[in-house]
């Protein structure tokens, strides 16, 4: 009977190793953060996501293509991003930033939601230079 609970206790903490260790870029961020992520409009060149993120809200880690970032209302925020660097910074209303692809995870450190567009770019999108961390 200990044998076989050692067993599982070493697939359960393989698996859970393995799930760590797979890429992040996977996790759509309208099904991760479903609660402050809504798809508003897609089709074969773009997608077009609405963020509302609450005062001291943190995301699920999520992945994105190269996207555009229109902010609706700014305010401070965190990033985590897949390498482990944290970074702070404030995203002014009106701003308009372009990202290239990455993962991460966001948290409003401000008092005031932060609500922006985000414009997914789907293809060859090629690659440009971000103005935001």
């Amino acid at each position: 009977m200990r044998i076989r609970a050692l067993i599982i206790l070493a697939i359960t903490a393989a698996l859970s190793l393995a799930l760590r260790a797979m890429p992040a870029y996977a996790q759509d961020p309208a099904v991760v953060n479903s609660k402050t992520i809504r798809v508003r409009f897609e089709n074969d060149r773009v997608r077009v996501l609405e963020a509302i993120l609450p005062p001291g809200v943190k995301e699920q880690v999520h992945s994105h293509p190269a996207y555009v970032i229109y902010v609706l209302e700014g305010g401070r925020y965190r990033n985590y991003a897949a390498d482990g660097k944290i970074t702070e910074g404030e995203l002014k209303t009106g701003d308009v930033i372009y990202r290239d692809p990455l993962t991460h995870a966001a948290e409003n450190i401000g008092d005031k939601p932060l609500h922006m567009i985000l414009v997914e770019l789907k293809g060859d999108s090629g690659a440009g230079k971000s103005s935001h961390p």
